[in-house]
């Protein structure tokens, strides 16, 4: 599935009392990486899990190109890094990113693999059962696997979690080669130097309001 934007129109989500985004509107471009910003619960997250269909907006629209979308081929145009790693702890590197292979149906799950184990730097630790591994280790196979199958929209909260500086270099180009093959890069960090090595756009929330964009 192709499309070159991502739109969210009067997006509101509220979670029983609380009102996590309230009438959100943010447009998201293709060979751009746009950074979120905003203080702890101002609804980052919440509008990556939304634009990652892991969440339903209460309210409002979200366009994948020229309107909205749903269903296998949507989720499998879209490559996600939230808090939780989506990875089987009892499973290697390998055995975990062979099954999400053939969940997104690649025509070539062995290239593919291949190739995502060596951008990544998986060594021999990647033989071991994830449960195994370090923070940094496990947050670069979640990012594996989240671009395994070359999503057109890449979302990405605190991805630097746990990377060492050679891991945060491994990141920042990482992003910089997928906002070069035409992705759609939306990147939650708290990291400042971070946002501004990267950032062609900004998004900034508070108390679930867009305060500049």
């Amino acid at each position: 599935m192709e499309f070159e934007r991502v739109e969210v129109s009067r997006l509101v989500k509220v979670y029983g009392a609380t009102r996590a985004l309230v009438g959100v509107n943010a447009t998201f471009v293709e060979r751009a990486v746009t950074v979120i910003e905003g203080p702890n619960g101002s609804g980052k997250s919440t509008l990556l899990n939304i634009l990652g269909q892991l969440v339903r907006p209460t309210r409002g629209e979200v366009s994948y190109g020229d309107g909205p979308a749903k269903g296998g081929e949507l989720r499998a145009a879209i490559g996600i890094l939230a808090h939780s790693a989506m990875i089987y702890p009892d499973l290697s590197a390998r055995e975990n990113l062979a099954l999400y292979a053939q969940l997104y149906e690649l025509k070539k799950p062995a290239e593919a693999l291949d190739a995502s184990i060596e951008r990544f730097e998986i060594g021999r630790w990647g033989e071991r059962a994830a449960r195994t591994y370090s923070r940094g280790q496990l947050q670069r196979l979640a990012l594996a696997r989240a671009l395994l199958h070359a999503p057109k929209l890449l979302l990405l909260d605190e991805p630097s979690t746990g990377l060492d500086v050679r891991g945060v270099s491994r990141l920042v180009k990482t992003v910089e080669e997928e906002r070069e093959r035409g992705a759609i890069v939306v990147l939650i960090t708290h990291d400042p130097k971070l946002a501004d090595e990267l950032a062609d756009a900004r998004v900034a929330l508070k108390r679930g309001k867009v305060v500049a964009a």
